[in-house]
């Protein structure tokens, strides 16, 4: 009973309130320095120069938009990582609204293309809003390794309590040696608890012990951090798959959200990859790490598109606050204007 409950060493963590940690810019309560919209427009900088500098070039040139026009238009959308099946469907709909209905120059084109781009980001979001259940609410950090899953964890909490609501972060990710460790270190920069056992301990111990925790003391949110895996490790997957009965069977409709994190500089290469991945894991939704430092943004629109999937959060940098919910309306404006 002691080696599945946990022992007294599972007991939570306290956050550690270290200097300089606790009195920096990265506290959670702290202002924003400036709006999510231009955050989100200088996180997509490398993208929008990449994209919007040949947008501009068609748009000066075109006065009624013809099939060369469009033909320019799809291998700027390809060079973003858009992909071929999301770049596609949306010139499609230019197309047959070119036939139908004259396209009168380059800034209505843009105009039109922000609409498209707009309609697929909000598609996999539609009609599917989270219903509200009694807390704690459980969310499941999931993904290959080197994704930012921990460092996401951390954030996520620093997020929720921005929010005011109280937080407890889950060490489910026993198998990677250092990844209890770097979790409790976000724990004390985030100003939460955790739960956590010993390195190679069972996962799904330490997430009853969370979920109990969780109940007893009226958490908000719950995170929990899981082992990186492919979707090709069957025990590992199996594991996920044991997790997830367990939450269940505590709280009736856990997990809440599986989020899928994924490396935005990846690309398509990491595309495929969660589709494969999504198809075992149950996924709700994606966060998409590390989008400053790519000119790949595109793919926020290919994971709608093709996975059928609401991008949730969007990684913009290093720092605590740097984890934004995703707006699919910001995301078009800082992309194109």
């Amino acid at each position: 009973m002691l080696k599945f409950f946990g022992s007294k060493k599972d007991t939570p963590t306290p956050a550690v309130p270290t200097a300089p940690e606790t009195a920096s810019a990265e506290t959670p309560t702290e202002a924003p320095k400036s709006s999510f919209f231009s955050r989100m427009k200088q996180a997509v900088s490398r993208t929008r120069e990449s994209l919007t500098s040949k947008i501009e070039d068609i748009v000066a040139l075109t006065r009624t938009v013809d099939e060369t026009t469009l033909e320019e238009l799809e291998a700027a959308l390809l060079t973003s990582d858009l992909g071929v099946q999301t770049t596609t469907t949306i010139l499609e709909a230019l197309r047959d609204r070119a036939r139908h209905q004259s396209i009168e120059g380059g800034e209505e084109l843009r105009s039109l293309l922000k609409t498209e781009l707009r309609a697929i980001l909000e598609a996999p979001g539609k009609g599917s809003a989270a219903p509200q259940v009694p807390p704690p609410t459980v969310t499941f950090l999931v993904g290959v390794n080197g994704t930012g899953k921990t460092t996401t964890s951390g954030k996520l909490a620093a997020f929720h309590r921005a929010q005011n609501r109280t937080v407890l972060l889950c060490a489910a990710d026993t198998f990677r040696a250092a990844a209890i460790e770097q979790l409790e270190i976000w724990a004390s920069r985030s100003g939460v608890e955790m739960i956590k056992t010993r390195h190679g301990g069972d996962p799904s111990a330490v997430l009853y012990d969370a979920i109990t925790a969780s109940k007893a003391r009226g958490i908000d949110e719950l995170i929990v951090d899981t082992a990186g895996r492919l979707h090709t490790k069957s025990g590992l997957m199996d594991e996920l798959d044991k997790m997830r009965r367990t939450a269940a069977r505590l709280i009736p409709g856990a997990p809440h959200e599986v989020l899928l994190v994924m490396d935005a500089t990846t690309g398509q290469n990491g595309l495929n990859q969660a589709r494969q991945f999504t198809q075992s894991a149950g996924v709700t939704g994606i966060v998409l790490t590390k989008l400053d430092g790519t000119a790949k943004g595109g793919i926020a629109v290919a994971i709608a598109q093709e996975l059928n999937l609401p991008v949730r959060f969007v990684g913009v940098g290093e720092q605590m606050g740097d984890l934004l919910e995703f707006s699919p309306t910001d995301f078009v404006d800082s992309l194109l204007g």
